[in-house]
């Protein structure tokens, strides 16, 4: 009996050769019989958990920008002939979000350090352009409410400076002691923004790490332990919310795979590129993420 076409397209797939920092080697990833059925399954898991939390506004549009970042990614890697996954879903409906983002899995071994450099900033960079645009429809849509009636012990989420401008452009200078009840599209866009902040932290191989080293080269582990000890001292001092972040930055380790011409640096659009994206971490990044309205 001849193969399914599935089956054929599945073993002509190449391997994905995966960086382990703790060894500095790379190492086969787990290749699983059915794998395009996996990525599918935890897509539609995903749709229905930030269903589940959020209902279909929200998961439509947390959707829409989680898949957007991951793709732009894969199809980067794709243009540069980089074996890489589809991206890999994660649900999770016992948080406040529905989700815990998506992921990809490539081979670094045939990457220069400008194709890690593209391949890391092209993720955030399309999410954002989907992420932005519907914060702003989002906060458009939301209501703007007296804060004495918002509920004891109800969530609030924490302003990012882009955020908050957003706020401004869609609703301008809100009144004193009012707050935004954001719409389920607008709360998809603080999301969105948020785990845009938390892929552009410059550490490891985050998509921040990526474009660091594409920055740096050599350079870059010093200044991805710098920023990731600040990291940690931040979070012991400000917000316990970041220390879960903490421990996966200090398993999966804070050093960048090294890359084919690791000594070419990049050029000139690539740098300002580089360097306005970082700034996209500071403008999307909230230092305390979510609280509760006091009693």
């Amino acid at each position: 009996m001849s193969d399914s076409p599935f089956e054929r397209r599945q073993a002509s797939e190449p391997e994905v050769m995966v960086y382990d920092p703790r060894s500095g080697t790379y190492r086969v990833a787990p290749r699983r019989r059915g794998i395009g059925r996996i990525h599918l399954i935890l897509f539609l898991l995903t749709i229905g958990s930030t269903m589940l939390v959020g209902g279909v506004a929200y998961s439509l549009s947390i959707v829409a920008i989680l898949l957007t970042h991951e793709m732009g990614h894969y199809l980067m890697a794709r243009r540069y002939g980089i074996p890489a996954t589809l991206p890999y879903f994660i649900p999770f409906p016992l948080n406040f979000f529905g989700t815990m983002g998506a992921v990809i899995r490539m081979d670094g071994r045939r990457a220069t350090r400008k194709q890690f450099f593209d391949i890391g900033v092209a993720g955030p960079l399309a999410g954002a352009a989907v992420a932005i645009p519907v914060a702003l429809v989002g906060i458009h849509m939301s209501d703007v409410v007296a804060e004495r009636l918002v509920e004891p012990g109800a969530i609030t989420l924490g302003d990012s400076i882009l955020f908050r401008f957003l706020t401004f452009l869609a609703k301008g200078r809100l009144a004193p002691e009012t707050t935004v009840m954001l719409h389920p599209v607008g709360l998809a866009g603080w999301v969105g923004l948020f785990v845009t902040a938390l892929n552009l932290l410059p550490v490891g191989q985050l998509d921040g790490g990526h474009i660091l080293y594409g920055l740096f080269g050599k350079g870059a582990a010093r200044i991805s332990l710098f920023v990731f000890g600040g990291f940690a001292l931040f979070a012991l001092l400000q917000s316990p919310v970041w220390l879960l972040l903490v421990l996966l930055l200090l398993y999966f380790g804070y050093r960048h795979p090294p890359a084919l011409e690791e000594d070419v640096g990049l050029d000139r659009v690539r740098t300002w590129v580089g360097a306005l994206t970082l700034l996209l971490f500071v403008l999307a990044f909230s230092p305390v993420p979510i609280s509760t309205s006091m009693p």
